[in-house]
């Protein structure tokens, strides 16, 4: 949305939280593009830098999560529950990566969408779906690796990778259910009187009918809710197996499998969490100072960036941390099959 029609917050509704019209909490975090910044906001070589970083991380992240995708799937000793989870987020994160273009291209152009109402209403839902879904992803596996550390024989019996593939399938189920009202929230709407702008945005129905808001709610419940239970496991996880001695390599493994998902948890945390504070600075700065109002477009531009780099580094953490991956990865590789056939 044009910027410059909230420096006063003279058109901010504060039925809608955020301002008249605000798609910030209509979208997810990769969606700061649409209530970001116009080109009046920051300068030419701060737009070009942020892209070209975008860019990188696209490179980086399309590459990591397809190759994950081929590990796990053409490597059959990769298919442990764990590994189902980081496929299946690596679906999610790929999805995320595939919409970024469009992002870059709102962040460049604001107010001149030309590709249809169709491709504004689908690429939000998506986006919406993928970002619910990791964060349900993260959750699950979480709680199942408590069940593993913590309740052992009831794991052996609970855990399986058959149910595990069912439950992926209903995490997905309820991802998607939960950002069906984005396809009633968000679409195309013509400004300047007949000239012709065109942005794809929230509409006047979302706020007006308190959507806009259900839809802000749920979005922080889907943040908050997951971090409070991830802070609850990992604790017990690190108590436990603080405990406990480690009287075989299979501990030990276990004991690495954790500390490569707390660090993913905590990669995730760190890269969602200025959003929520990008968020807040935002609606703190419709009625206040200009220099409020600056601040939060920074950390907004900021947060856009955060986004797309938590899509990006879980391979990078999956390949720094995890020898099996590793060498599964390395395996896959023409060159080294070449070399073993020599």
């Amino acid at each position: 949305m044009d910027m410059s029609e909230l420096g006063s917050g003279s058109e901010c509704s504060a039925d809608c939280g955020m301002g008249s019209g605000c798609l910030e909490d209509c979208g997810n975090q990769s969606h700061w593009a649409d209530w970001g910044p116009e080109p009046s906001v920051f300068s030419w070589a701060e737009l070009a830098c942020v892209t070209a970083v975008c860019v990188l991380l696209l490179a980086l992240g399309i590459t990591g999560n397809v190759l994950t995708i081929l590990v796990v799937w053409l490597r059959p000793h990769l298919r442990s529950t764990t590994y189902l989870y980081l496929c299946s987020m690596a679906a999610s994160d790929l999805l995320i990566l595939l919409l970024m273009p469009l992002d870059l291209y709102k962040l460049w152009n604001v107010r001149t969408w030309i590709l249809g109402d169709a491709v504004c209403k689908v690429s939000q839902f998506l986006s919406e779906s993928c970002t619910f879904s990791t964060i349900l992803h993260i959750t699950a596996l979480s709680l199942e690796r408590y069940v593993a550390v913590c309740q052992p024989l009831t794991a052996k019996t609970l855990v399986t990778r058959a149910r595990v593939r069912a439950l992926i399938g209903c995490l997905w189920v309820v991802a998607v259910v939960s950002a069906g009202p984005v396809f009633a929230m968000v679409g195309v709407e013509e400004f300047g009187g007949g000239e012709g702008v065109k942005e794809c945005r929230c509409t006047d129905y979302a706020v007006t009918s308190g959507l806009l808001r259900a839809m802000m709610w749920l979005s922080n419940l889907y943040f908050l809710v997951p971090l409070g239970i991830l802070g609850v496991v990992y604790s017990l996880i690190g108590r436990k197996l603080l405990l406990r001695p480690r009287r075989c390599s299979r501990d030990r493994a276990q004991g690495h499998t954790i500390k490569m998902l707390g660090i993913i948890v905590l990669a995730f945390v760190l890269c969602w969490l200025p959003f929520h504070v990008g968020r807040t600075f935002f609606s703190m700065s419709l009625d206040t100072s200009a220099d409020m109002y600056y601040i939060s477009q920074y950390l907004n531009l900021v947060s856009f960036v955060l986004f797309y780099l938590s899509a990006a580094v879980n391979p990078i953490l999956y390949n720094t941390m995890s020898a099996r991956y590793r060498h599964a990865l390395w395996s896959l590789l023409p060159s080294r099959n070449i070399l073993r056939s020599e």
